[in-house]
């Protein structure tokens, strides 16, 4: 179970984000992120949520692992699959989150996620296309922001 708020940022205004999500039960599997992946503590700013918020502080592996966070870098779709499969996802979905897909509604819909959420069943987030933070509170009450980008996988 982990208490997290996720902000979608597009690296460009013609790259709109693509989610991908799967959930499942809870079990441990390996970490094996990519350099394009930072993790860092949140630098607790009121400014705009999709802007970095990088304290400058990293967040290693081993306090990831130990709030339940584990990254890969799967490039091919058949790669999130064979994860699927092997852990027993029941459900998936995909969305498309940015202002041509969603009109009227992303403004709304990007604060949205920025709000305090619980997941208590294990997801997955697989980023397709664009980029996206994504913030986990950590045990001594601090937020964690995890940046991922095309291919990346939380």
């Amino acid at each position: 179970m982990s208490i997290a708020r996720h902000t979608l940022a597009r690296v460009s205004r013609s790259t709109p984000t693509r989610l991908s999500t799967t959930t499942s039960c809870a079990r441990a599997f390996s970490t094996t992120p990519t350099s394009a992946m930072r993790s860092y503590w949140y630098d607790n700013s009121t400014l705009d949520q999709r802007l970095p918020h990088d304290s400058g502080r990293p967040v290693d592996s081993g306090t990831l692992t130990r709030l339940g966070i584990h990254l890969h870098h799967l490039p091919s779709l058949s790669d999130v699959d064979a994860l699927a499969k092997e852990r027993n996802y029941k459900n998936r979905d995909e969305v498309t989150i940015s202002p041509a897909a969603m009109g009227e509604a992303y403004e709304g819909k990007v604060k949205n996620f920025f709000h305090e959420h619980l997941h208590e069943d294990e997801e997955i987030r697989y980023i397709r296309d664009g980029a996206g933070y994504f913030d986990v509170r950590s045990r001594e009450d601090e937020w964690v922001r995890i940046r991922l980008e095309k291919d990346d996988l939380m």
